[in-house]
């Protein structure tokens, strides 16, 4: 993954200028344009700044201003408001799309995905202390005391170039099929895909006609539920116990998307600063576009200098 700024600040501005037009409407203030305000948020999570840290960097970069044509510095304000239009359901979508479509042109990521992968994981609100995580995982079971929600997202990665095809933020605890109706939508419209991978959190009936209505291979352990020796409810569940033993070494691809997991909480980080839950989950998502940016970038420096 790239680890430069500039690279990553120039990658999000081209992707931004063909996702978006320069201004929302025609009485615009005309100050600055989307595409600008767009990269800018995506340096914001690259660097792991607030508003304020961005603004304060743009002042002190004058080579980043010049990168994008940014003559004045905006406002943090001027951010905060633009994350929420840009970043909205249609917007964010179209800069996911541009960015995709960019790494398919540099050769990143290719148009027929043999392998893919869908997985859930869990982000932090805030600072959790080692005494609330010591409690929590030794299973504390008294009715009076609760736990707040966190926020979460479930990926569906390619498990080649570990670019993430689709990313939808939703609230947990709760199971992982609650997100996957839109995920594998967007996933399926974005990248032609062979065979999808998941773990036993998605071993349902619906999931695998869903996903074999697009003509995907499925390989999923038929695991979900108590031990039985019983054979599963389904079709396609009972199909899977009996082939799973010979899709084991495929399967173990599956592992791609925990490491796309991890390379994102480990260089963009795992805590959300927002507070709101609208505002987290446009947060996760435009830190989803970061790590397709990242990727993007270094592949394109590398071809160029060898």
């Amino acid at each position: 993954m790239s680890k430069s700024p500039l690279r990553v600040f120039q990658v999000a501005y081209e992707a931004a200028c063909r996702a978006l037009p320069a201004h929302r409407h025609q009485f615009s203030p005309k100050k600055f344009t989307q595409p600008q305000l767009l990269a800018c948020l995506v340096l914001k999570e690259f660097l792991r700044l607030d508003y304020r840290g961005l603004a304060a960097h743009l002042a002190d970069h004058a080579d980043l201003r010049d990168r994008i044509g940014l003559t004045v510095v905006p406002h943090f304000t001027t951010f905060q408001k633009a994350a929420q239009r840009l970043l909205a359901s249609v917007p964010g979508r179209r800069m996911f799309d541009a960015v995709l479509d960019r790494a398919r042109q540099d050769g990143t990521l290719k148009r027929r995905v043999p392998l893919a992968a869908v997985d859930g994981t869990g982000m932090e609100s805030r600072h959790v202390s080692r005494y609330y995580a010591k409690r929590r995982s030794a299973g504390d079971s008294d009715p009076a005391r609760t736990y707040a929600h966190y926020p979460k997202v479930v990926f569906v990665v390619d498990c080649k170039s570990h670019m993430i095809l689709s990313a939808v933020p939703g609230r947990g605890p709760a199971s992982d099929l609650v997100q996957f109706g839109r995920a594998w939508t967007q996933a399926v419209r974005r990248a032609r895909i062979d065979t999808l991978l998941a773990d036993a959190d998605f071993d349902a009936e619906r999931v695998h006609r869903a996903v074999r209505s697009h003509g995907v291979r499925t390989i999923i352990p038929p695991k979900r539920g108590r031990p039985t020796d019983k054979p599963p409810t389904g079709w396609w569940r009972r199909v899977m116990k009996q082939r799973f033993a010979r899709l084991k070494r495929k399967y173990g691809q599956r592992w791609q998307v925990e490491t796309v997991n991890s390379m994102l909480k480990r260089r963009l980080g795992s805590a959300l600063r927002a507070r709101k839950h609208p505002t987290q989950c446009r947060e996760i998502v435009l830190r989803a576009i970061t790590h397709n940016v990242m990727i993007v970038r270094l592949r394109v420096f590398y071809r160029a200098t060898t």
